[in-house]
């Protein structure tokens, strides 16, 4: 190797956070160019995992690592979302996680995952859902959870719940929403009335006010339901189920009766 590309490769390693990925774009704005990243895939620098995606080597990249590519790299608005997003901040500690759990991420209708970050075996499965959940996009309800030498952004709780809730019923249960719901007690009522005039689904909003009411939180007196647009007419969740009589909107039975 030439004192130009050690040198280089020093450089791009002071840059390059441990256990993340690193993708050709951002190589390249740093001097590495693709001819060079096959000099240190030949002389065991990095290791390529994908199409113009590359690691460390001797590095074990969890899909985290691959998230702050995708976020910090490729600017592109791809962010943790509902339910990995609450056991990410610690409030849904009865769910599985580890390898094999599926993780679910967040982005907009027109943008698509890397092929690399696909195709990876991240040992756990990655979802990717698309939705104008939010007027304003990605304007409300973010935040940052450090992952140790990086950080990536994922839904706060009170968007994370909502983006739960949008995923009922085919992807996420009514039961366990609830369960997740029970454990919030410490919402933030101007984002979470902020989110729900945001918000665009009316099966959202309705199912979030129906759950935190029954739940009784504090921060529900906070709101005002006035501001929110819950659409009209009767929507239907279940089959057989409840009608809640403030929200129109049909739910499971209670099992307390």
């Amino acid at each position: 190797m030439s004192s130009y590309s050690g040198s280089k490769i020093n450089q791009i390693l002071k840059k390059w956070p441990y256990n993340t990925v690193a993708v050709l774009p951002w190589l390249e704005k740093q001097g590495a160019y693709q001819q060079l990243m096959r000099e240190y895939e030949k002389t065991s620098w990095v290791r390529r995992i994908g199409r113009g995606a590359y690691v460390r080597e001797g590095e074990k990249v969890e899909w985290t690592g691959g998230l702050y590519a995708l976020q910090e790299q490729l600017r592109l608005p791809i962010h943790m979302g509902g339910k990995t997003a609450l056991s990410f901040q610690g409030y849904a500690h009865f769910l599985p996680m580890g390898k094999g759990i599926t993780v679910t991420l967040f982005g907009l209708p027109n943008i698509k995952l890397p092929l690399w970050f696909k195709q990876y075996r991240w040992d756990v499965k990655i979802r990717y859902a698309t939705t104008n959940l939010f007027m304003s996009q990605n304007k409300h309800g973010l935040t940052q959870k450090d992952m140790g030498s990086y950080v990536v952004r994922l839904s706060t709780p009170e968007r994370a719940i909502m983006e739960m809730l949008y995923e009922i019923p085919k992807r996420e249960s009514y039961e366990e929403a609830k369960l997740l719901m029970e454990g919030l007690t410490t919402l933030r009522p101007r984002l979470v009335q902020a989110l729900l005039e945001d918000c665009t689904s009316v099966k959202v909003k309705r199912l979030f006010m129906v759950l935190a009411e029954t739940c009784k939180h504090a921060w529900v007196k906070k709101l005002d339901p006035s501001q929110v647009a819950f659409g009209k007419g009767k929507r239907m969740l279940v089959k057989g189920g409840q009608l809640d009589p403030t929200y129109l909107i049909t739910v499971p039975e209670s099992r307390n009766g």
